[in-house]
């Protein structure tokens, strides 16, 4: 009777099956299983970024935005602030604030890959399929009452 199958092709197809296992593992998503949202990075705020200035010192900067997320050995006078967040749908946004030192002091801001926390949560819940809720600008001060007018009466 002859082989139907060499020792050769035998353990090209084990390994072969073996490979396809281990891969679906990570990426196969099981109905009724709970996935958490995961976030990862330096969640970048508003409020940060308005304190940066150019010509402060590390330190100041470490203290203002905590330590960057990014340390580049061979690119030292670079500070990357990075955050992701992964859904357990799988939906994923990130942001990305890059600094830049020159001689102790921060030079430059990169904002080009930086997103405001609202834009963040829009595109995420774009993504989900949801429609973003409208921002509330801050309103300038109530008017003042004119002369005269009592505003016990108008309750």
């Amino acid at each position: 009777m002859q082989k139907l199958l060499s020792p050769l092709h035998l353990s090209a197809i084990l390994l072969l099956a073996g490979l396809l296992v281990t891969a679906g593992c990570s990426s196969m998503r099981f109905p009724g299983v709970y996935r958490i949202d995961v976030g990862q990075g330096n969640l970048i705020t508003e409020e940060m970024l308005d304190k940066l200035r150019v010509g402060m010192t590390p330190r100041q900067v470490e203290y203002v935005m905590g330590s960057p997320m990014i340390t580049d050995t061979f690119h030292p006078d670079r500070w990357d602030y990075f955050y992701s967040l992964e859904t357990g749908k799988g939906i994923h946004v990130e942001n990305q604030l890059t600094l830049y030192f020159e001689g102790e002091r921060l030079a430059r801001i990169d904002t080009n890959d930086y997103k405001d926390p609202d834009k963040l949560r829009d595109d995420l819940m774009q993504q989900m399929g949801l429609t973003p809720a409208p921002t509330i600008e801050p309103s300038a001060e109530a008017p003042e009452p004119e002369a005269g007018q009592d505003l016990d009466n108008d309750l």
